[in-house]
């Protein structure tokens, strides 16, 4: 699976940190891009049905809301079209929230498994084995992780209202969450520890390492950002060509199978590909954990002290 095992249990500085996630991800990507298909098949037909939901949705209103303007009635299918808008939303948010947590775990087991197979080749399977193992956690965290984020919110709304500081302390704080929830996720996937104590573990190691962890978070979260753009980047063209050549050509969006094809893909695969991006951002988290906990607990070092007393006997 790999050409050279990659130590995730060593206690590295920022810049380290940086330098082994793109080692870590340009060895695994496309091994684990394979995982995440595999397991994510459901997920992304599901994201396929609200694309077209939310495609139907707004063109339809958006189309017969113009002809209203001059004097056309269409109150039924208004109101037909916002209902495909509204399912469309209702059921992203669930196959988001769901998804979002198979693949937190998924990437978080993947590199736990990779850790503990030293690199060496490893099934697909049982990177997934440990999420069905850890199935009642992971909903329990998911459920916690709601009513946190509702309260992050309300701060964050707080925060923006003062002028300049603000915005500076909100990001502060969203970073700060974004890691703490990471390497509280990876710990208890880890360690196999409760929920509570995952996260009192993960706050100690975030509040002790805290420029570190806001830095990691921040500086890999913008890379991860222009990685998904550049995924981005071909399908949003060709929606552009097509949108240009239609609008040029007169084409009635609202009775075009091509129009609502494209348009439906496109969504699609900005959506799959954010999603895909949650991966990445839990791979940040794991590196991050890995070099917090060895900072702490020095079990690696330990190991390789012992090691090298048991050699020189």
């Amino acid at each position: 699976m790999q050409n050279k095992y990659i130590e995730l249990r060593i206690n590295r500085e920022f810049g380290d940190i940086l330098s082994v996630y793109f080692d870590f991800l340009k060895q695994n990507i496309k091994n684990f891009t394979n995982v995440f298909l595999r397991y994510n098949g459901i997920s992304l037909i599901g994201l396929l049905i609200v694309s077209y939901l939310l495609v139907s949705g707004f063109i339809g209103v958006f189309v017969y809301e113009g002809r209203n303007v001059y004097g056309g009635s269409s109150e039924i299918l208004e109101e037909k079209y916002t209902a495909y808008i509204i399912s469309g939303v209702a059921l992203f948010l669930i196959i988001f929230l769901l998804t979002t947590a198979l693949n937190y775990s998924l990437s978080s087991s993947y590199m736990i498994r990779y850790q503990e197979n030293k690199g060496l080749n490893f099934e697909a399977r049982e990177a997934w084995d440990m999420v069905k193992d850890n199935l009642g956690n992971i909903l329990l965290f998911v459920l916690c992780l709601i009513l946190l984020f509702t309260g992050v919110i309300v701060v964050s709304f707080i925060l923006l209202l003062v002028p300049f500081l603000g915005i500076f302390a909100y990001y502060i704080l969203l970073f700060f969450f974004l890691a703490w929830v990471g390497v509280s996720f990876f710990h208890m996937m880890q360690e196999k520890t409760g929920v509570m104590d995952a996260f009192k573990e993960g706050w100690n190691l975030v509040f002790d390492n805290f420029w570190k962890s806001i830095g990691t978070n921040f500086i890999l979260g913008i890379l991860n950002n222009l990685i998904q753009i550049v995924l981005d980047i071909i399908p949003f063209v060709i929606v552009g060509i097509y949108t240009f050549h239609a609008v040029e050509s007169n084409i009635d969006f609202s009775e075009s199978v091509v129009a609502t094809i494209v348009y439906t893909l496109g969504v699609w695969f900005a959506l799959a590909v954010g999603i895909y991006g949650y991966c990445l951002t839990q791979f940040v988290n794991g590196v991050l954990y890995y070099s917090l906990h060895e900072k702490k607990y020095n079990i690696y070092t330990r190991s390789k002290i012992e090691e090298i007393g048991k050699s020189s006997l």
